[in-house]
C-alpha cells in the first residue's frame, strides 16, 4: 500500500458521508492528589506472560500455520526489526511488565485548556499553554504566541520534525507539554513508525529542537481517539503492530530507536519488550480460533529523562480495538469485527506495580467515551454495541446492533480464563435507523447515548440510562446527534437540523433523572469540527448552570483558501445563564488574502485547526493561523484584537 493511503481512504469515506467536519481538567498529578483519591481497586488475578522468547516464537509460528493472518486494509506494514547483531533488550528491563507512573520534581504544574475526558490525564492536542505562551501545532510546524501584558505576539516557529528531513509523507498530529519540553507525536511513513520529537521552550517563547525517537508501529490514527496521554511526567502511548515477520517472529515486537541523521526505514530498532512483556488471554490460545494478527502495545516513557528511555507491554488479539486511559490504568478492548457471537477480551494494564489482567466479554465499545472508571465503587463502566468498527482509522463512525451497559468490578479481572457474568450486562434500548454516527458519554450518574444523523427524515432520539438501574429516559431531539459533551453537571447534545441549522440541546440531570433542557438553534450553520477538543465549556459557578461555551462552526470558504482553513472559519460562543442559552456572538477568521504557508508536511488537519480557549479571564478563538481575542460585555463577545502567526506572515526560523 502506498504511503498515506490509509488516511486517504478515510478522506474518501468522510466525503461520501458528508461527515468530515474539520474534555476540562487540571492535568498535573502529584502524590498529594493521589493520596486524596480512594484506594484503587485491584484485580483478583493477573495474566501470565510468555515465559521465554523461545515459547513466544513457537506460539506465533504455530498460530501462523493454523491461521494465516489477514492483512488489515488501512494499516501500513510495520518497520523492520533489529537485524542479527543489533542491540538486544536487557532481559530484565520489563520482567514485571509494570508501568510505573511517578512524578519527579522536575514536572512543572501547567494549566489545561484542553477538553479532556479524565482529570489528571492530559491528551495530545494541537494547542497547549505554558506560562505566558501558547504553543500551537499546525501543518507540520510548531508556533508560539506570547500573551504577556494582555497582548498577543507571535514569537517563534520551527519544523515539528527532525532537522535535515523533508517531513513529506509524515503526519504530526498530537502535542504535549511538560515543563519546558514540547513533545510532538507523529507517524512517519518515510522513516517508519511513530515519531516522538522533543523541543525546548524558553520563558519568552523561543523554540529549540532537542531530539527525536522512533517507536515501531503501524499508523495509530483514530477519527475520535487520541493516541498519547500524559500522566505526571510519563508519556503513555498506544500503538498497533501487525504480526508480520520474515525469519524470526520476534521481529514483530515493540522497538525503539533514537533518531540520527541518515536514519531511514531500514535502520534497526532496539527491542523494548521481551516475551515476558507479551500477554494473551488463555481463552484465545487455541490455534486458528481467533484472528491474532495484531500486537497491541502500550509504551511508557519518562519525558524528563535527558535521553528518552521507553518500555512496552503488549497483548495479542484481532485488529479491532478500543482503548481508554484512566488515571490508574490503560484499558484495551479487542474483538473480532464481523461476528456477533465471538468473544471479545478486555485487558487492564495498570500503572504502578500491579500486573496486567484480563476478562472475556461480549460486544464492543464504540470509542473511548464508551468507558468510565469509577474508583470509588471499584467498577469499570462500558457502554457496548453488538458490533462496532473498533477505534482505529474511521472505525468509530460505524456501529450497529443491540446496546448494553457493562458494570464490571475491577476485582473480577484476572488471568483471562473467565468471562464476565451475564448479570454484569444490562440490556438497554437502542437507536433505530442508520448504523453510523453513534455517540455516547458518561455524565454524572447517567450514560447518554444515541445515533441518527445525516439525511434522516425522523428526529434523533437521545437515551439517558442511570448507571445503577432505573428507568431509561427516551428524549426526542429536534436535531441530529453530532456530539455529546459535559455541560457542568448536565449534558449537551449538538447536531445538525433538517433545515441546515445547528442545534444545541441541554440535558438536565439534577434530581436523579434526565430531561430535556433549553434548546438553542443557530440558523444556516454546521459544526466546523468533530474532534472532542474543539469544544470547551467554562463554568461560572459550581454546578455549571451558568458559563460560556465555544465551538467552531463552518463558514463558506473560497476554493483558493479552503486548504488553509478547512471548514472551521468561525468560533461560536453561547452564554448559559440559569440553564438558559443565549447567543454571545462569533469571532471569525479573515479568510480573504490569507498567505500561502508553502506546506511541506502534515498538510491535512486530521485533528482540526480551531479551538476555543479560556485562559485567566481572557477568551480566544484559534482559527487556522489566526488567534483572535474577544471580551464579554453585556452578554456579547466583542473582538479586541487578533494576530496572524502564519509562516508567510512573519519571518520564519529554521532549526
Amino acid at each position: 500500500m502506498s504511503a498515506g493511503r490509509g488516511r486517504n481512504i478515510i478522506l474518501t469515506i468522510c466525503a461520501m458521508l458528508g461527515a468530515c467536519g474539520l474534555l476540562a481538567g487540571d492535568i498535573a498529578f502529584n502524590r498529594q492528589q493521589a493520596q486524596a483519591q480512594p484506594p484503587a481497586a485491584r484485580a483478583s488475578g493477573s495474566l501470565a506472560a510468555f515465559r521465554s522468547d523461545a515459547e513466544l516464537r513457537r506460539f506465533l509460528r504455530r498460530h501462523r500455520a493454523a491461521h494465516e493472518p489477514t492483512p488489515v486494509p488501512v494499516m501500513m506494514p510495520s518497520p523492520p526489526s533489529p537485524e542479527p547483531g543489533a542491540a538486544a533488550p536487557a532481559e530484565a528491563m520489563n520482567d514485571s511488565a509494570d508501568m510505573d507512573v511517578m512524578v519527579t520534581g522536575s514536572a512543572a504544574r501547567q494549566e489545561s485548556i484542553t477538553n479532556t475526558q479524565e482529570a489528571n490525564v492530559d491528551e495530545g492536542g494541537i494547542v497547549k499553554v505554558s506560562g505566558d505562551n501558547l504553543v500551537i501545532l499546525r501543518r507540520g510546524r510548531l508556533f508560539t504566541v506570547n500573551l504577556s501584558r494582555g497582548g498577543m505576539r507571535p514569537v517563534d516557529s520551527i519544523n515539528a520534525f527532525p532537522p535535515g528531513v523533508s517531513g513529506q509523507g509524515d503526519w504530526y498530529d498530537e502535542m504535549l507539554l511538560l515543563g519546558d519540553r514540547v513533545i510532538v507525536v507523529g507517524y512517519s511513513y518515510d522513516r517508519g513508525g511513530t515519531e516522538l520529537n522533543r523541543f525546548r521552550l524558553s520563558p519568552d517563547g523561543r523554540l529549540r529542537y532537542e531530539d527525536s525517537y522512533h517507536l515501531k508501529s503501524n499508523d495509530y490514527y483514530s477519527s475520535r481517539n487520541y493516541a498519547s496521554r500524559l500522566i505526571g511526567n510519563r508519556l503513555v502511548f498506544y500503538t498497533p503492530l501487525e504480526l508480520e515477520w520474515d525469519d524470526d517472529p520476534l521481529e514483530a515486537l515493540p522497538g525503539f530507536r533514537k533518531w540520527q541523521p541518515g536514519y531511514d526505514e531500514d535502520t534497526p530498532f532496539r527491542r523494548i519488550a521481551t516475551a515476558r512483556n507479551i500477554f494473551i488471554a488463555p481463552r484465545m490460545n487455541e490455534p486458528g480460533k481467533y484472528e491474532l494478527d495484531t500486537l497491541h502495545s502500550v509504551t511508557d516513557c519518562d519525558l524528563t529523562a535527558a535521553v528518552l528511555n521507553c518500555s512496552a507491554v503488549g497483548v495479542l488479539g484481532p485488529p479491532s480495538r478500543t482503548f481508554y486511559v484512566s488515571s490508574g490504568a490503560v484499558y484495551l478492548w479487542v474483538s473480532e469485527t464481523a461476528d456477533d457471537d465471538t468473544e471479545a477480551f478486555l485487558y487492564r494494564l495498570p500503572f504502578g506495580h500491579e500486573r496486567p489482567s484480563a476478562i472475556a466479554t461480549r460486544g464492543a465499545p464504540v470509542d473511548q467515551f464508551s468507558f468510565r472508571e469509577d474508583p470509588r465503587e471499584g467498577l469499570l463502566n462500558v457502554l457496548l454495541r453488538a458490533d462496532t468498527g473498533g477505534d482505529w482509522m474511521g472505525g468509530p463512525e460505524v456501529s450497529r446492533g443491540d446496546v448494553a451497559l457493562l458494570r464490571l468490578p475491577i476485582a473480577e479481572f484476572g488471568d483471562g480464563s473467565e468471562a464476565a457474568s451475564g448479570a454484569r450486562y444490562r440490556r438497554l434500548p437502542g437507536p433505530d435507523g442508520a448504523s453510523y454516527n453513534f455517540h455516547n458519554r458518561f455524565v454524572g450518574d447517567q450514560v447518554l447515548y444515541g445515533g441518527g444523523a445525516y439525511a434522516e427524515d425522523r428526529p434523533a432520539t437521545l437515551f439517558a440510562a442511570p448507571l445503577r438501574g432505573g428507568r431509561v429516559a427516551s428524549l426526542p431531539l429536534s436535531h441530529a446527534i453530532g456530539r455529546i459533551e459535559v455541560l457542568g453537571r448536565d449534558g449537551l447534545v449538538v447536531g445538525s437540523g433538517r433545515d441546515e441549522s445547528l442545534g444545541f440541546t441541554a440535558v438536565e440531570l439534577s434530581g436523579g433523572g434526565a430531561r430535556l433542557g433549553d434548546v438553542f438553534t443557530l440558523p444556516a450553520a454546521q459544526e466546523g469540527e468533530t474532534r472532542s477538543h474543539a469544544y470547551f465549556f467554562r463554568p461560572d459557578n459550581e454546578d455549571g448552570s451558568a458559563g460560556i461555551l465555544g465551538l467552531p462552526i463552518a463558514k463558506p470558504v473560497e476554493e483558493a483558501y479552503r486548504r488553509l482553513f478547512g471548514s472551521a472559519a468561525a468560533m461560536l460562543f453561547l452564554r448559559r445563564d440559569d440553564r438558559r442559552f443565549a447567543e454571545a456572538g462569533e469571532l471569525a477568521a479573515l479568510v480573504r488574502g490569507a498567505a500561502d504557508d508553502d506546506c511541506k508536511a502534515s498538510c491535512a488537519d486530521w485533528y482540526g485547526n480551531a479551538r476555543p480557549i479560556f485562559l485567566r479571564g481572557r477568551v480566544f478563538a484559534l482559527l487556522g493561523y489566526e488567534l483572535v481575542e474577544g471580551r464579554m460585555a453585556g452578554g456579547r463577545i466583542r473582538e479586541t484584537g487578533r494576530t496572524n502567526f502564519a509562516p508567510g506572515a512573519r519571518a520564519d526560523r529554521d532549526q
